[in-house]
């Protein structure tokens, strides 16, 4: 069986470069695309070459940021502009393929295996699309060429100026193996931290560790990462407009000032669950375990997590899991400067489930036509029309939309040390 052939696109420090498209002028000076600094909400989301060239990264607080580059520039993401920008992008890709599948909305997988015969020869029309994209919408966009998605999505991180990285059985060894651990998709810095252990620094180390022992000590991760070292993914493409479960809803937020005390933290925490219980009804979902991460006034980062003995999607079960595990992992020795909470093991609303003894029902009742309640008040006089009663202890604390103002987070930036209870 022939070997298939994935292109893996990459828009380049998306965000940024959109609004150096729309706004040429911003090529000129350090610029990042970011939180609000006077409120100290969220954090680096991208930033342009001359940011990258003075140390700013990805993921890190804008106090960091500034701390690097006083006049670093720090514009407010456009959601709707990104959106409609990189739907044009994609555009494009669906021209040579039915297999288009988003990996956020810069990057993209396109299944380019049964359209060889009519568009030619792999490289030279991955080169093509990404000429197009330049000529045609004005962004630069980074390409790999490979016969899997992960190998693929490593070609583009490569970002080569001088076309496609082309990374096929013959050179991958080469290619793949010598580059740091780190760069292969899903190893985080949790990830990271227990091969480093190890003394597994690269690809390649990882590829001849013994995969029973990677096994024993992270379970199935283990064994999926050892394989992608070696090429092995046959996870497809999906078809252009096919819809899968995420993997998880959650939200997070740097606080206006960080919270001494678990009592101050409560109105914070109740915001961030009442936006992750609303977002899950609005896809239908329920999810059966909360994780809750925490970032000290040292940066340091905790995590810990808790499985409910019912899946759920109201605020008042999502937010006293948050509290327990609170309660149960932090001791506030050190304040808190900012805090996230997810829900995971998701299913679709409305499936079958064993009724449980041990939970009043009536209750859980009451507590899902209040947050319905809340959220068609919302949505027709907007956030600010009715609120719990103690998220108003602590007004600045807790006066954010965190729901509508898309907070987002690059992958991996609340892993943590992970506790279970």
């Amino acid at each position: 069986m022939k070997d298939r052939v994935i292109f893996h696109i990459d828009i380049n420090h998306c965000y940024a470069q959109i609004e150096e498209m729309m706004y040429p002028a911003l090529q000129k000076v350090s610029m990042a695309v970011g939180g609000h600094e006077e409120t100290r909400h969220g954090i680096i989301l991208t930033k342009n070459d001359l940011a990258k060239a003075k140390g700013i990264r990805t993921g890190e607080s804008l106090r960091e940021a500034y701390e690097k580059d006083p006049d670093l520039l720090i514009i407010p993401p456009h959601y709707e502009e990104y959106m409609y920008y990189t739907e044009k992008v994609k555009e494009i890709y669906r021209q040579y393929s039915d297999q288009v599948e988003s990996f956020g909305l810069d990057e993209a997988w396109i299944d380019y295996t049964s359209s060889q015969k009519l568009f030619g020869e792999p490289e030279k029309v991955c080169r093509e699309i990404v000429n197009r994209v330049e000529r045609e919408v004005g962004l630069k966009v980074s390409a790999g060429v490979s016969w899997n998605k992960i190998f693929a999505k490593l070609g583009s991180d490569q970002k080569k100026q001088d076309g496609p990285c082309v990374i096929t059985r013959e050179n991958y060894q080469t290619a793949v193996w010598p580059l740091p651990v780190q760069d292969l998709l899903y190893v985080g810095p949790a990830t990271y931290e227990k091969l480093h252990r190890r003394a597994i620094r690269t690809i390649g180390d990882l590829a001849h560790y013994p995969v029973h022992h990677l096994q024993d000590a992270m379970g199935a991760a283990g064994t999926m990462i050892h394989a992608f070292a070696w090429g092995e993914d046959p996870s497809p493409v999906a078809e252009t407009g096919a819809v899968s479960l995420p993997k998880s809803v959650g939200n997070s937020m740097t606080m206006i000032h960080d919270a001494t005390s678990l009592q101050e933290l409560r109105p914070v925490y109740y915001v961030l669950c009442e936006a992750v219980a609303s977002r899950l009804r609005q896809q239908g979902l329920e999810g059966q375990t909360v994780s809750v991460s925490l970032r000290s006034a040292g940066l340091d980062w905790y995590g810990c997590e808790k499985k409910l003995r019912q899946p759920t999607n109201l605020s008042t079960e999502i937010f006293q899991a948050v509290m327990d595990l609170v309660t149960s992992s932090y001791d506030f020795q050190m304040p808190l400067r900012a805090v996230g909470v997810s829900i995971s093991h998701l299913n679709e609303m409305g499936r079958a489930r064993q009724l449980d003894l041990f939970i009043d029902e009536n209750k859980r009742e009451k507590a899902r036509r209040a947050d319905i309640a809340i959220d068609e008040i919302r949505d027709r006089y907007g956030f600010y029309a009715v609120r719990r009663a103690c998220t108003l202890v602590d007004r600045p604390l807790s006066e954010f939309n965190v729901k509508e103002d898309h907070t987002i987070h690059p992958t991996g930036y609340f892993q943590g040390r992970k506790m279970t209870v």
